[in-house]
C-alpha cells in the first residue's frame, strides 16, 4: 500500500519553477530519500508534501489524503522536522516538549520521546544553552510526539556529532521497522545509503535518477585505485584507467574482479599497486556519473 503518492508535481515562485513536474511513491513502512545540491527543490517538494504550501500543478496524496484541503486529517497522523525550528530560547528543554504536547493528539510521554531523541539528560537544560546537533535532537523528539504514520525529515543529523548520528540513525531504522514511513533530505550520502529503501535525486527541480536503493548501486560501476607503478605507462595497463591526483583509477561493474585483473598483471611483472584500493559503487559514485553526463 502506498503513504505518499507525488504526480507531476510542481510549484513555482513568481518566473522561477523549482519542482518541475516530479513523481514518485513510497510505500508503507519504508525509507526514502530524497538527495541533491542546495537549491535542487528538496525542502520545496517536503513541504508541498507536509501541506504547508499548495501546489501550482500535479498531486500530492499522504495516506490517502491531499495535505492541504486535508490539512488537519493530515498533520494528525504525520511528524516533521524542518531544518529549523523556532524554539524559545529561555524555556528548558522539558518545557518545550510539555508546551508542544499540548498541540499534539495523544502525544507520547515527554521522557518516552526526550529518550527516542537522546535527550534524556537534558530536560533541564535551557534550548539556547543547546549545542546545534543537540537542538537537531529537540526537533526530532517534537517531531516523534505524536506517534506519526508518516515522518518528514529535512537534513536530521546536520549539525551532529558522529555519535548523535548513529543513535539518530537507529532511531530511523527503528520508526521504520514499526511501521512508520520515512521521507528524509540529507546532504549526506552515507546516510541515505545507511538507511534508504529507495530513492529519487533532484536537480534543479527535476528527477534525474531514481528508484531502490540497492538496485540502483547495482548498476553503477565500483572503483579500483593505485598507484601506477613508476616507470610504467598508463597504456601498459590490461585495463584503462583515468587519474584521480596520482591516483589511477579504473571504474567496473565488478571491481573485485577488475582487482584481480590489475594484481595478476602486476605479478606477472614482479610490480606492485601500492595504496591499493577496491570499492563497490556508492552514491557519491552516482553523483559523479550524473556530473559527467553534464547535469
Amino acid at each position: 500500500m502506498t503513504a505518499i503518492l507525488v504526480n507531476t508535481l510542481r510549484k513555482r515562485y513568481g518566473a522561477f519553477e523549482a519542482v518541475k513536474g516530479i513523481s514518485f511513491k513510497v510505500p508503507h513502512g519504508q525509507i526514502f530519500a530524497l538527495l541533491g545540491r542546495n537549491g535542487a527543490g528538496k525542502t520545496t517538494t517536503l513541504e508541498l508534501l507536509a501541506g504547508f504550501q499548495r501546489p501550482d500543478g500535479g498531486s500530492v496524496r499522504v495516506l490517502g489524503l491531499d495535505p492541504v484541503s486535508d490539512r488537519a486529517a493530515v498533520r494528525r497522523r504525520t511528524g516533521i522536522m524542518l531544518q529549523e525550528a523556532g524554539f524559545f530560547p529561555d524555556l528548558t528543554v522539558r518545557q518545550t516538549v510539555d508546551i508542544w504536547r499540548d498541540f499534539t493528539s495523544a502525544p507520547r510521554p515527554r521522557d518516552e520521546a526526550l529518550e527516542l531523541a537522546g535527550l534524556g539528560g537534558k530536560a533541564t537544560t535551557r534550548v539556547r544553552q543547546l549545542s546545534g546537533g543537540e537542538k537537531r535532537r529537540l526537533d526530532l523528539a517534537l517531531a516523534l510526539l505524536g506517534r506519526p504514520d508518516v515522518l518528514f525529515l529535512d537534513e536530521p543529523t546536520a549539525g551532529m556529532d558522529p555519535r548523535a548520528r548513529l543513535d539518530t540513525w537507529q532511531v530511523v531504522r527503528e520508526l521504520a521497522g514499526q511501521g512508520t514511513t520515512i521521507l528524509l533530505t540529507t546532504h549526506y550520502l552515507e546516510e541515505a545509503q545507511r538507511l534508504a529503501h529507495a530513492m529519487a535525486i533532484l536537480d534543479e527541480g527535476e528527477i534525474v535518477a531514481a528508484g531502490g536503493m540497492a538496485e540502483t548501486l547495482a548498476g553503477l560501476r565500483g572503483r579500483v585505485a593505485f598507484r601506477l607503478p613508476a616507470g610504467v605507462g598508463p597504456g601498459e595497463l590490461p585495463l584503462p584507467v583515468t587519474f584521480d591526483g596520482e591516483l589511477a583509477v579504473c571504474r567496473a561493474g565488478d571491481p573485485d574482479l577488475a582487482a584481480q585483473a590489475l594484481l595478476s598483471w602486476a605479478a606477472g611483472r614482479g610490480l606492485r599497486l601500492a595504496g591499493l584500493e577496491v570499492r563497490t559503487a556508492t552514491l557519491e559514485d552516482l553523483f559523479l556519473d550524473l556530473s559527467g553526463s553534464g547535469r
